[in-house]
């Protein structure tokens, strides 16, 4: 194996950093054409600032380089030969104009492995305790990540808010620091711009005090870094077997973080992707040919062993599939005592038929691949072409590598969801080892619940998130840990405004109502029942409320006879009362005639405003069958109206 561990030869890291491609110059905050991080940052991306802020005649002060080379120490200690999910931790020299001072920037892509995220802002964090001369800005393509993990804690600063964040979160020795608005703000527009990074580093420079540290607040923001370090070896990963050929157990025992690239080329394969694979000749093509094939244990994180295990692939390539239907044949006729050996094989097999595909098709075009696990697999297939098969791992070899025959259940991938409802009830249970997913899932997903509650709880709370007052124009506002200041520290007043109840008048809306429908006279007095029914409704809930009302607004329409499609006059005293009511200018009623006659009158005289009935049934004849607001409006009323199919031409 001694020649193996030369595959890689010294200067071939130097190799692929040349061959990075540099990253694009993009408008930083403080800029004129800056306009937002959500601007600047893809998705699921994370961007990190180090400066160092000091006195320039200290001579201690540490440097960039430092830093830098202290990051790496620090990041192989807590998490040697960690995988990522996509992009690295990595950390370059920038130096931007109209800042004044150079300082270490890097972004990294963490795909759906949050846990890459978090990861990197605990290792700045610790960095700051190492450094305390050092400035730290973290965000994410939603903006300032952490006041959105602390939004319960944030509603105390009102005149916070995602239109102003920017730049105006930092971590400084371990702690979370918040730059506060000016001390005078006679204009609300200053509180609704982004701050220029320029001007908050010339904040921290002068005036490092008036930055203020909210403990509740912290410990919302970095509540998630409570489980590191440890969570990097407990729950970070997840070892599987699987059956590969020789060949490619050999890169991933040289290049184990060659397994995130490989199973997300998988993960997101398409038809035109694959099309190779199924070529008639593609056996003799294959960079790794189902050959010579070994059982080995795999380290995955578990978000790539969910993504890989969770994948269907129904339709393997032709040259596996002599392979895979052997292993089938046996897992099905195998004696019930071997039934359970020959089914976990088969499993192996198809793990490792997966697998092998994905580096499969990420082996093509690697050479040009901007991921630098990508390409470090390409110089490999290089330099194995070059040593040739000699150079692979013999079983001795396989037997003597690390975790070789480790295999970790993998039932945490299994939802219970009545385990999962009682976690949600608070009903979990307590036991280790026991109840919805391990604990530090439960305590994350307690730590939701408790969020959401608080939330609903929040008499401010609307559908689009948390309401807050806007902020008055006197001088200053609250800066939420109970400090006042001058001059550098921005004085903040604070103001309560109690909630304004809306008020719902029912009477006021029934005779709204009937004005809108055409109905004369006051609404009446509600009987005895009727005064029962609505004593007993404040107790009740808002919909039921609203029901009741809407049944009382329908029964008394209908005592009015508004609702009825086709009324007729009953007597000459109903007759009389109708033209005693109209008095509108509309045409008077034939008292006497053909009976067809008075059905005719009777139409054209109901107490219903005529231009009203004829608006609704034009708009209902408009919605052609679908729901529309006229539909709706008289089905809420009671009034179901058949389809319009249309008129003949007699009619």
């Amino acid at each position: 194996m001694d020649k193996k561990s030369k595959r890689i030869p010294n200067g071939t890291l130097d190799k692929v950093q040349s061959r990075e491609l540099d990253v694009a110059s993009e408008p930083r905050p403080g800029d004129d054409n800056f306009e937002g991080f959500r601007m600047t940052l893809p998705e699921d991306c994370v961007e990190y600032m180090l400066f160092i802020i000091g006195d320039k005649t200290n001579s201690s002060l540490p440097s960039l380089e430092q830093v830098r080379r202290a990051a790496y120490q620090k990041l192989d200690k807590i998490a040697k030969d960690y995988i990522w999910q996509r992009d690295p931790f990595k950390l370059e020299t920038r130096v931007q104009k109209g800042l004044g001072t150079p300082y270490l920037y890097g972004v990294t892509h963490y795909g759906e492995n949050v846990e890459d995220e978090w990861l990197i802002v605990y290792l700045l964090r610790e960095l700051t305790k190492t450094f305390r001369n050092l400035w730290v800005r973290v965000s994410d393509s939603d903006g300032e990540f952490l006041l959105i993990e602390a939004a319960k804690e944030v509603k105390a600063l009102k005149w916070l808010s995602p239109e102003n964040d920017a730049n105006r979160v930092w971590i400084h020795n371990g702690q979370l620091r918040i730059i506060p608005p000016p001390p005078t703000i006679g204009d609300l527009a200053l509180t609704t711009k982004p701050l220029p990074l320029a001007e908050a580093l010339t904040t921290i420079r002068l005036c490092p005090t008036s930055l203020f540290h909210i403990p509740a607040l912290e410990a919302e923001a970095f509540y998630r870094l409570q489980k590191y370090p440890a969570h990097l070896t407990t729950a970070t990963y997840h070892y599987a077997q699987a059956t590969i050929p020789r060949k490619l157990a050999g890169l991933l025992h040289d290049l184990p973080h060659s397994i995130a690239p490989a199973v997300e080329a998988f993960y997101l394969r398409d038809a035109q992707s694959l099309r190779s694979l199924y070529a008639p000749s593609t056996s003799s093509q294959l960079t790794f040919p189902p050959t010579d094939l070994v059982t080995v244990s795999i380290r995955f994180t578990r978000t790539l062993y969910a993504q890989l295990k969770s994948q269907r692939f129904p339709n393997v390539p032709p040259a596996w599939k002599s392979v895979l239907d052997a292993a089938e044949v046996h897992a099905a006729t195998a004696a019930p005592s071997a039934t359970a050996e020959a089914a976990k094989k088969l499993a192996k097999l198809e793990l490792g038929i997966k697998l092998t595909t994905g580096f499969e098709l990420l082996a093509k075009g690697a050479n040009e691949s901007a991921s630098r696990a990508t390409r470090e697999v390409a110089i490999w297939l290089e330099d194995f072409e070059e040593d040739g098969e000699g150079v692979l791992p013999t079983d001795n070899d396989i037997r003597g590598w690390d975790w070789v025959s480790r295999e970790d259940d993998d039932s945490w991938m299994d939802v219970d969801w009545r385990e999962f409802e009682k976690e949600l009830d608070g009903k979990g249970k307590k036991d280790k080892g026991q109840g919805f997913g391990d604990a530090a899932m439960q305590a994350d997903l307690r730590k939701i619940v408790e969020r959401f509650e608080a939330f609903l709880s929040d008499e401010r709370a609307g559908i689009d998130g948390a309401e807050f007052e806007e902020m008055d124009q006197d001088d200053g506002s609250e800066l939420g840990d109970g400090r006042t200041s001058s001059s550098c520290d921005s004085s903040l007043s604070q103001e309560e405004d109690e909630d304004k109840e809306v008020q719902f008048d029912e009477q006021k809306f029934a005779r709204m109502m009937r004005e809108m429908m055409g109905l004369k006279g006051d609404v009446p007095e509600p009987s005895g029942k009727e005064k029962a029914v609505k004593e007993t409704a404040s107790e009740k809930s808002e919909d039921e409320e609203i029901q009741e009302l809407m049944e009382q607004f329908e029964a008394e329409l209908k005592g009015h006879g508004a609702l009825d499609l086709d009324p007729k006059p009953k007597d000459d005293r109903g007759q009389k009362a109708i033209k005693d009511i109209k008095g509108k200018g509309k045409a008077k009623a034939v008292e006497s005639g053909s009976e067809e006659e008075d059905e005719k009158s009777g139409d054209e005289e109901v107490d219903i405003d005529y231009n009203l009935a004829k608006n609704l049934l034009e708009s209902f004849k408009g919605q052609a069958g679908m729901a529309g607001p006229a539909g709706n409006l008289l089905g809420l009323m009671g009034v179901a109206l058949p389809r319009d199919d249309g008129e003949s031409d007699e009619e």
